[in-house]
């Protein structure tokens, strides 16, 4: 920590997160720290190492060597990146508090952009947000479907498209940083908190390889829908009231054929009715399985993340 600077004078924090980010780093810290020194006299950049498998600490504790401003927070492992975007946040001291990826998908020459709608229209968060999505057809298609599914699903609009980056005062990080749910999407934090939020639309820059495979994302939308909406379960049960009446009207009839001496070729029906029930039925259990292991690791009250260590230039500050 640099003592010559008092906590409350902080008025910007950077936050980023560290995964498989060793080619970025140097190039982010460098336009971050000319972005950040034009709106703010003091500021602060927070990077968090989330178990990165690659030599990101290394780097980044190499510049932090020579500029006190840099705060590397070293997770004990990998705890996945919505978990360490909210532990960055969480340690920001920051009047304002600017969250952005570091792969420069996002450019950090958004901030002085964001900055003065954020204070011009006296709002709490200044959200970027795509107007088109980044990538080929097929994860267009994926993206437009995901959203779509998102906005049915959840009871709370959710922004189309919204990206990572943003601008928050430090009341909103406060409230934000206060939900204290173990497995959560941050997506669906962002909009759950409330306050005055706008959106800026900016182009997302595209890069050859990205952490999040088709299973991670599948994963991160099944977190978005059981962590902030019910609906599944009201739909599983009027799914099931649906099949029970027409499964009671099907035998009524079939009871009915039979006493009228009318015998019914169908086995082709019958296993397609099997297949289709076997599997509905296994789907159902699926999703209300979801969301009983949701309240398995909620009950166990383990933490986000856990702080291996947190390194501000030369010096070690103790973590609990």
């Amino acid at each position: 920590m640099n003592k010559s600077i008092d906590q409350a004078t902080i008025e910007l924090s950077v936050v980023t997160t560290l995964y498989q980010s060793a080619p970025y780093i140097e190039e982010f810290y460098s336009r971050m720290s000319k972005e950040a020194q034009k709106v703010a006299a003091h500021y602060e950049i927070i990077m968090v190492d989330d178990g990165s498998p690659d030599q990101s600490l290394e780097i980044a504790l190499k510049l932090a060597d020579s500029d006190p401003r840099l705060k590397i927070i070293e997770l004990s492992r990998n705890f996945g990146h919505h978990k360490a975007m909210m532990t960055g946040i969480d340690y920001a001291r920051g009047k304002n508090i600017f969250l952005i990826d570091v792969d420069l998908e996002e450019p950090p020459e958004l901030l002085e952009k964001f900055h003065a709608q954020l204070h011009d229209g006296n709002w709490d968060v200044v959200y970027g947000y795509q107007n088109e999505r980044k990538g080929g057809l097929l994860e267009k298609w994926a993206g437009a479907i995901a959203w779509w599914l998102i906005n049915i699903l959840l009871p709370t609009k959710v922004p189309n498209n919204h990206s990572t980056v943003r601008l928050m005062n430090s009341n909103y990080a406060r409230a934000l940083v206060s939900h204290k749910e173990r497995k959560t999407a941050i997506g669906g934090l962002w909009v759950e908190t409330g306050y005055k939020q706008t959106g800026l639309s900016f182009t997302k820059l595209s890069r050859s390889t990205s952490s999040y495979r088709p299973g991670s994302r599948l994963i991160v939308l099944l977190d978005s829908i059981t962590s902030f909406s019910e609906r599944p379960l009201y739909i599983i049960f009027f799914l099931g009231l649906i099949i029970v009446t027409l499964s009671a009207i099907v035998s009524t009839g079939l009871v009915i054929q039979f006493f009228s001496g009318k015998t019914l070729p169908g086995w082709i029906s019958v296993m397609a009715s099997v297949w289709l029930l076997g599997g509905l039925g296994i789907f159902c259990i699926g999703v209300v399985g979801l969301y009983i292991s949701r309240i398995f690791i909620e009950t166990k009250m383990r933490p986000y993340t856990i702080v291996r260590q947190i390194y501000n230039g030369n010096k070690y500050e103790v973590t609990n």
